[in-house]
């Protein structure tokens, strides 16, 4: 295992981790080497080309102008939205491109998302979702030029660098004491130690981090989650891109305040729906979310913690330590499972579709909440493979190539899966026929199988049946 809870679990902008988040990393990446290798004051212009899935797509997922803000410096981690749309704006109005801005040093070019150049046929070897920098002199000579793959979840291998990359990742993995890719081996952890997935996950993550500073990381992951449900229930109005989509939130929030006074435990469904809905609302008007394993899935284990800390026996009662312990079981158990699905398969819906993010969430959550509620080993592997095995074959069509028809509702049907995964597979005694490597090995062949017109190009299902108004 050498993938970290933490680049699972990371805070970002919508309303795409691959499509939005991935390529402001790696434009970033790019004016930073720039920068390292000192040609910052001798580039003139720039030329970008955007492939693929990215090309296809990248209008309504802010690719573009995600671009653009790596290019002047800004991180998703960081960048808020009032920058966003300040700089944005600037842009649009004719203003200057500020390269490296953030970076502590500034060239002023002409450039602005016309000026890229769009190949949504062509897809690069590595992957459909490719982007390529070049930094061009006076003379037109090239100083600097480099390929970047936005991969799934935010993030993005460079082209050429993957040998050393996967180098980097088995020497991290060396390093952990127990190291995993399968689920197999996790419960054979769990056998021999007599630990859960959380602690196992715990242990690993204390090769890097303090106990300390895991839990403090992931509550704040948590708290982020809230905060962006939050915001999305003041908003009102339509949200952006042209489909018009009127947001439900706020008026789904006032509704079930008063018939829900008393939370009523008859009420739960309608409770997570309301919080999936709104997490992908904030994250379809571009604010503030967590990846969780994608921006396009954001929803579904928010609204999954939403249930472990609100209907879990004794939650009513439970302190803010109590509270935050069970948080950070569910995100480490969850973490987990996501980590096999990177290992295994993908969870770039360019790549296999919808199933590898929402399915991934949805699994993801499922395995953290029947941990929280007590659930064995073979219970939460249970669990995760259950609602993976109901989301095989789940396309990703948007509609405008916009993150809200079906994004935004698909959300929360996933999370109602996810706790009734969690529910069959705690009546159970963790026995089944279909293992949860075996289901993950399904959903990779399947995407391999799945016509590209149904992994985030918009080009077929609801996106070209379904008249945008």
């Amino acid at each position: 295992m050498a993938i970290s809870v933490f680049d699972l679990f990371s805070v970002g902008i919508g309303p795409s981790s691959s499509h939005t988040v991935g390529p402001m990393r790696a434009a970033h990446a790019f004016i930073a080497h720039v920068l390292k290798r000192g040609v910052l004051e001798d580039l003139e212009s720039l030329k970008v080309d955007v492939y693929g899935s990215l090309a296809a797509t990248g209008r309504g997922h802010g690719t573009f102008t995600a671009i653009l803000l790596g290019l002047e410096g800004f991180e998703p981690e960081s960048i808020l939205p009032s920058q966003v749309d300040e700089r944005l704006a600037d842009i649009e109005d004719g203003g200057p491109l500020r390269l490296a801005d953030q970076l502590g040093a500034r060239k002023d070019i002409s450039y602005a998302v016309p000026d890229m150049i769009q190949h949504p046929l062509t897809i690069l070897p590595r992957h459909t979702n490719g982007v390529k920098f070049a930094a061009v002199d006076a003379a037109g000579n090239t100083l600097l030029e480099e390929t970047y793959y936005s991969v799934g979840g935010g993030f993005i291998v460079k082209d050429g660098a993957e040998e050393r990359v996967e180098k980097s990742l088995e020497e991290k993995a060396k390093s952990v004491p127990y190291p995993f890719t399968t689920a197999e081996q996790l419960l054979d952890y769990s056998a021999e130690t007599g630990k859960s997935f959380a602690e196992i996950m715990m242990a690993n993550e204390e090769t890097w981090r303090t106990r300390e500073e895991i839990h403090a990381g992931l509550v704040h992951i948590y708290q982020v989650m809230e905060q962006c449900k939050d915001s999305a229930l003041e908003r009102t109005g339509v949200l952006p891109g042209g489909l018009n989509v009127r947001r439900r939130a706020p008026e789904w929030h006032e509704r079930l305040r008063k018939e829900d006074k008393d939370r009523d435990p008859v009420y739960w469904q309608e409770w997570i729906n309301l919080v999936a809905l709104a997490v992908n609302e904030e994250n379809a008007s571009g604010g503030r979310v967590v990846t969780a394993p994608t921006n396009g899935a954001a929803g579904i284990i928010p609204a999954v913690l939403f249930y472990a800390t609100h209907y879990a026996p004794g939650a009513k009662f439970w302190n803010e330590e109590e509270r935050n312990e069970a948080v950070v079981k569910f995100l480490l158990t969850a973490g987990a499972v996501g980590v096999l699905y990177k290992e295994q398969a993908s969870i770039s819906g360019a790549e296999v579709g919808c199933q590898g993010e929402v399915g991934s969430a949805s699994s993801m959550a499922a395995g953290g909440l029947a941990e929280v509620l007590g659930g064995t080993p073979a219970q939460v592997e249970n669990a995760a493979e259950i609602a993976m095995e109901h989301n095989l074959g789940l396309t990703c069509d948007p509609i405008g190539g916009l993150v809200q028809i079906p994004c935004i509702e698909r959300n929360a049907i996933a999370a109602s899966k996810a706790v009734n995964a969690a529910k069959m597979a705690l009546m159970g005694d963790g026995q089944h026929h279909v293992t949860l490597d075996e289901v993950i090995i399904t959903m990779r062949e399947t995407g391999k199988d799945m016509s590209d017109k149904y992994k985030e190009t918009a080009m077929g299902g609801l996106a070209v049946n379904v008249v945008e108004c």
